[in-house]
């Protein structure tokens, strides 16, 4: 029989537990799953990552359920262009998207016949592949693929339909103490250009900075626990990777 002292150490122990989980979550690190194709091709359907929390300081999003437990960012550090950022929406402040930032406070950002301009500066890109195809949803698109180059230096892929669904902008002007995003696949996301359903994000919305993956799976071929598929649905190539 199970004395009381065992169930009382017991439950002693799973709490300690569960508040060690939640100090290092919400402080350090917290795991993110993408469940869309929105930054392909570098972002997969499937892939798990690590998010550091504390790399641009605490908001009250950086814990779980967004307590209103203080107001504003302590320990604040301004995110880079070209990071890959966790955030809130503004939409609803609960939904988690994650985009790389493209435009800092005072920046105007303006499409021209597919081209993207930062303050009346084309972005520099190259392009690196005619006809490749991302996901696009569940939707296979032919795609081309660039690399582009931030006015910092940071290099990444981007990809835009042959057909480039979205040529042309007004300009945006990115507010103080906010930020634009674009995901990577740009005909395939829903970002700061639309600004009913994203738009310009405030700093206090900002969860952490996406760093590495440390597993990935192809969730369209089948299950995790289908171990015998595993050589198909397991992207080994993917774990430990870090994120550019």
């Amino acid at each position: 029989m199970i004395s009381k002292k065992t169930i009382v150490d017991n439950v002693k122990t799973l709490f300690y537990a569960l508040i060690i989980a939640v100090i290092i979550r919400s402080l350090f690190l917290q795991p993110f799953y993408i469940p869309s194709s929105s930054m392909e091709p570098n972002l997969l359907v499937g892939d798990r990552l690590f998010v550091t929390k504390y790399t641009y300081g605490y908001s009250k999003h950086s814990f779980p359920f967004s307590p209103n437990i203080f107001e504003g960012r302590i320990l604040f550090s301004k995110p880079k262009r070209g990071d890959v950022v966790v955030f809130k929406t503004p939409a609803d402040n609960r939904t988690d998207y994650i985009k790389r930032l493209i435009g800092i406070p005072g920046d105007e950002i303006q499409f021209i016949d597919g081209n993207l301009y930062i303050n009346n500066n084309e972005l520099f890109k190259t392009k690196t592949s005619n006809t490749t195809n991302v996901f696009c949803g569940n939707e296979n698109i032919e795609v081309k693929f660039f690399n582009e180059k931030l006015s910092n230096g940071k290099e990444y892929t981007s990809v835009y339909r042959s057909d480039y669904t979205f040529k042309n902008s007004d300009k945006f002007v990115v507010p103080d103490e906010h930020y634009f995003f674009l995901g990577d696949n740009r005909d395939c996301s829903k970002d700061s250009r639309f600004l009913s359903e994203v738009g310009y994000v405030h700093q206090d919305n900002l969860v952490g900075k996406a760093q590495f993956l440390f597993f990935s799976s192809d969730v369209r071929v089948g299950s995790i626990f289908s171990f015998w598929n595993w050589s198909d649905i397991i992207r080994f190539d993917r774990f430990f990777k870090k994120i550019k």
